[in-house]
């Protein structure tokens, strides 16, 4: 077999292959086994039927057809491995000669990974917002845990805000009641937006048994987006008691003896959470950073694919579980659907430009994956799935996914690497050492595979 490869552009070749007829020997055996178990032929048992009747009853060229269709895939194959590319997808296969007991040619055009440049990154320098944690903060902190631990009573007066109302409910639509617009003994706290818009005015200044009408969009059920006609009847108001912020309040709430120490702990989580959001911040801006140095050539049919596939997920799985469509979500966000198409078209060429850099940045650093960080990065996955990690780590190996969690693993190793060379300073000026951070390969991870979308394709 002869072949020859011609670069079309950056990210495309083509291969022209010549193949001696002698090597088809194998391939035109198993045509001749494979019609032999298809046809009948008076006079001769099944599978016995001689190569030459099969020809004079059925067509020499079928037999062709079936040997080259069977053997293309093996020349294809030693034509890629001899030219040493690296081929993206399906290649386009067009025979250009078949002589019969001569010669096969067939040329193949195939979509490659472009030969990437990777410059010196060690002069990258972003700034990352600073961690800091107010007493603010902890007070918020604080606050929401004693509102977690609130009682309620029922009080004979007006509601107001922040009161627990129950109520009953009902919803028209063009003057007619829904069979799923009717709802009794529902509790709401005033003034925490989880109902409808425009319940708060509503209910606000009504006593136990009072009612109001008011009109609002249905955010579910079997009218969603339409305007109802909302008819709310209150039928108890409870004021709200909260905890006072003492040593009982944290012994109740917490494993803390004293309230000093509960505070204590609140200032380290958000010390903690600060941290990871900072660090989450320097590698995606080293990352962006990074891209603007390295110039990366896109392949067409591999943008259309990403897009689609990108597409796919949205609508079929994300979507899907939120009970949404297309056109419902672009008008949640305000956006049209030229909008969304672009913004999709910029998200999917920046993921194949991160995977193509960070892919190069692997093989150059001869960065491997150990056993221990595929598990830890494959209980992290599990966790966010919503999965136990067997159930998880079954679902990977049965969709064939381990190779890609593996890429996901070695490329959060590469950012790492880039992140540890470049300059990271926080807004007061101070240089932050990224070295510290005990979770920042898995926390690399994460902001690569979001940016390539590789979580949402596992998950769909």
């Amino acid at each position: 077999m002869k072949s020859a490869v011609e670069t079309l552009n950056p990210t495309r070749v083509r291969l022209t292959v010549e193949v001696p007829f002698e090597e088809l020997k194998d391939s035109l055996d198993a045509a001749y086994k494979k019609i032999n178990q298809q046809v009948t032929v008076k006079g001769f048992r099944k599978g016995k039927v001689p190569a030459r009747v099969i020809d004079q009853r059925f067509g020499r060229g079928a037999v062709l057809e079936e040997a080259v269709n069977d053997a293309l895939p093996k020349f294809y194959t030693e034509a890629v491995n001899e030219a040493e590319i690296n081929p993206l997808g399906q290649p386009e296969v067009d025979i250009t000669e078949l002589k019969d007991g001569e010669t096969l040619n067939f040329t193949a055009e195939v979509d490659v990974r472009p030969v990437i440049e990777i410059p010196d990154y060690s002069g990258i320098e972003v700034e990352v917002d600073a961690v800091e944690v107010s007493d603010e903060d902890i007070e918020k902190s604080v606050e929401q845990l004693r509102t977690r631990f609130a009682s309620t009573s029922p009080v004979e007066r007006a509601a107001a805000d922040g009161d627990v109302v129950t109520l009953d409910l009902e919803a028209k639509v063009d003057g007619e009641v829904l069979a799923d617009g009717v709802a009794d003994g529902v509790q709401y706290t005033i003034g925490s937006g989880e109902l409808l818009d425009g319940i708060d005015e509503a209910v606000t200044g009504l006593e136990a048994g009072g009612e109001a009408t008011f009109t609002s969009q249905l955010k579910g059920g079997s009218a969603e987006g339409k305007d109802a006609e909302i008819t709310v009847k209150v039928t108890q108001v409870a004021a709200r008691e909260l905890p006072e912020l003492d040593d009982e309040f944290a012994q109740m709430a917490s494993e803390f003896d004293t309230l000093e120490e509960l505070k204590a702990d609140s200032r380290k989580r958000l010390e903690n959470m600060k941290q990871y959001d900072q660090a989450t911040q320097a590698q995606e801006r080293v990352l962006e950073k990074l891209l603007e140095l390295v110039e990366v050539p896109v392949p067409e049919k591999l943008l259309e694919d990403e897009i689609r596939t990108r597409k796919h997920n949205l609508e079929h799985h994300q979507l899907g579980q939120m009970g949404l469509d297309l056109a419902k979500y672009l008008e949640i966000q305000g956006k049209t659907e030229e909008e969304f198409d672009a913004e999709t078209k910029e998200q999917a060429v920046k993921g194949i430009k991160t995977q193509f850099v960070l892919d190069e940045l692997v093989s150059r650093e001869k960065l491997n994956v150990s056993q221990e960080e595929l598990t830890e990065h494959l209980m992290r996955r599990a966790a966010s799935s919503g999965m136990s990690p067997d159930q998880f780590a079954q679902a990977v190996v049965e969709g064939g996914q381990v190779p890609m969690l593996v890429g996901e693993v070695a490329r959060g190793k590469a950012l790492a690497t880039v992140v540890e060379a470049s300059t990271v300073k926080d807004t007061n000026g101070e240089v932050v050492d990224m070295s510290d951070d005990e979770d920042e390969v898995e926390e690399a991870t994460e902001v690569a595979a979001a940016a390539t979308g590789d979580e949402e394709k596992s998950e769909a």
